[in-house]
């Protein structure tokens, strides 16, 4: 289920707007996007050059951020973030590992040795407000103004700036394709990739795709990978054969859901692919045309009955459409389909929820707890908590979740009255009431270095 997460950065950031020089409003609303099935086809892109460069991939964090640039950054080793843009953009998932190859290259070079401390307990938002702010001091050759934007993340301007420098962008080059190499991948891709943004070097600053102003591209850097190609022994590698198509469907899914009318103009009527399919139902669902939808992902489920995303996405058609009795088995069979997926769990869990059934409130409980192994920096799933506690009668849990949330959320003083009712309600000793007084402490810790 593809969700936006809103969030706002302030102050300073609004003199360049989002990685741009345009001016916008005081308060500028940045969205990720949260998806199970793109989010699986990034990191099996990016596995086998995580464990080529020595980094454990269990410990990749997605994000992706809903901005039409080309942009991809690494933040601590533990952070990939990408735009939509660059995935809707790139004609093959070459191209994208490419792109993860470079970015792995300045993690293994060390570039981001300086910002670690700084990042090691950042949010996301935080880190993409450093970025920003990186951006701006490259694009206007202005440090004062990217120290000034990460100000307004979280206060950071003092943890450095991060500057890619052309000496940095070349080690990185050489880096990705080493470790392209070693994984027994083409650097095809990232030629290509690098080909479409040293054009972009040859437009005005205003006009330049941001990924050119933080990751300065030139002909040599291009000339560098075709050079390494005719050396290189997999350069004519094939990629494996499913990520044709997983491509072709997150580029689909993207389009259809950040654009709508643009997807029913590219996937035509007549297309019966997979994709094709797949980006009608989506975009149907925007509209909402929740019929059309239907009978589009009805036979794209006749046809792979096995697809737990193509059920997780009946679920959320019939979900929003309000008929959440009837979102609850499509939801459950791609839960049983795909167990390991924290976002369909949650997704689940918010319909059983949302059925206000005593008899779900277990099976709820019981897939949130399973997803907050992998998901437990989300606000979300410890909203939900709360909710499935509280209406199960154990109140000491639910206040618990509350300051779970809350503490996420920075409301530090939310978090330690919450924490503190939960040391009143749950047993002296037991794994919640310990965990309450973690919370207390953190928050007051956190509040007073605030202060």
């Amino acid at each position: 289920m593809i969700r936006r997460i809103f969030f706002r950065l302030t102050g300073a950031l609004a003199a360049i707007g989002l990685l741009g020089l345009a001016p916008v409003a005081a308060q500028q609303r940045i969205s990720m996007i949260r998806d199970a099935e793109i989010e699986s086809i990034i990191r099996a892109y990016a596995t086998p050059l995580f464990s080529a460069a020595g980094l454990d991939p269990q410990a990749i964090r997605v994000h992706l951020v809903n901005d039409r640039s080309l942009n991809a950054f690494v933040a601590n080793g533990l952070n990939m973030f990408i735009n939509t843009g660059l995935l809707m953009r790139a004609e093959h998932a070459g191209q994208v590992i490419g792109v993860i190859a470079h970015e792995t290259g300045h993690i293994s070079g060390g570039h981001l040795a300086r910002l670690r401390e700084g990042l090691a307990n950042a949010s996301a938002e935080s880190i993409i407000a450093m970025v920003l702010g990186a951006a701006a001091a490259v694009a206007t050759g202005r440090p004062d103004a990217g120290a000034a934007i990460m100000m307004g993340g979280q206060h950071m301007s003092e943890r450095g700036l991060l500057a890619y420098t052309r000496d940095m962008e070349r080690q990185a080059d050489q880096a990705a394709v080493n470790l392209l190499e070693r994984s027994g991948q083409s650097a095809r891709g990232l030629m290509e990739f690098l080909d479409i943004l040293a054009d972009q070097e040859l437009l005005t600053v205003g006009r330049q795709d941001p990924y050119v102003r933080t990751h300065p591209i030139s002909r040599d850097r291009v000339e560098f990978v075709r050079d390494f190609l005719t050396r290189s022994k997999y350069a004519d590698a094939p990629l494996p054969p499913e990520f044709a198509e997983m491509h072709r469907r997150m580029r689909a899914k993207l389009i259809g859901f950040i654009e709508p009318g643009r997807a029913l103009q590219i996937y035509k009527e007549n297309d019966p692919a997979i994709d094709a399919r797949y980006a009608r139902a989506i975009a149907y669902s925007r509209r909402p045309d929740y019929p059309r939808a239907l009978a589009l992902i009805d036979g794209l489920i006749a046809e792979r009955p096995d697809d737990g995303y193509f059920h997780e996405l009946k679920g959320q058609i019939l979900f929003e459409s309000g008929k959440a009795a009837e979102a609850l088995p499509p939801y459950q069979r791609a839960v049983e389909l795909l167990p390991d997926e924290p976002l369909l769990r949650i997704d689940l869990a918010r319909v059983q929820i949302e059925r206000d059934d005593p008899q779900l409130l277990k099976a709820a409980i019981a897939n949130l707890e399973h997803a907050r192994r992998r998901e437990n920096e989300s606000p979300e799933l410890w909203r939900l908590l709360a909710v499935a506690y509280g209406r199960d009668g154990q109140l000491g849990m639910a206040s618990l979740a509350q300051a779970e949330r809350a503490l996420l959320q920075r409301r530090y003083g939310e978090a330690r009255a919450f924490a503190e009712r939960a040391e009143r309600q749950l047993p002296n000793g037991s794994s919640g009431w310990l965990r309450a007084q973690d919370i207390r402490q953190a928050a007051e810790r956190a509040a007073d270095k605030e202060n």
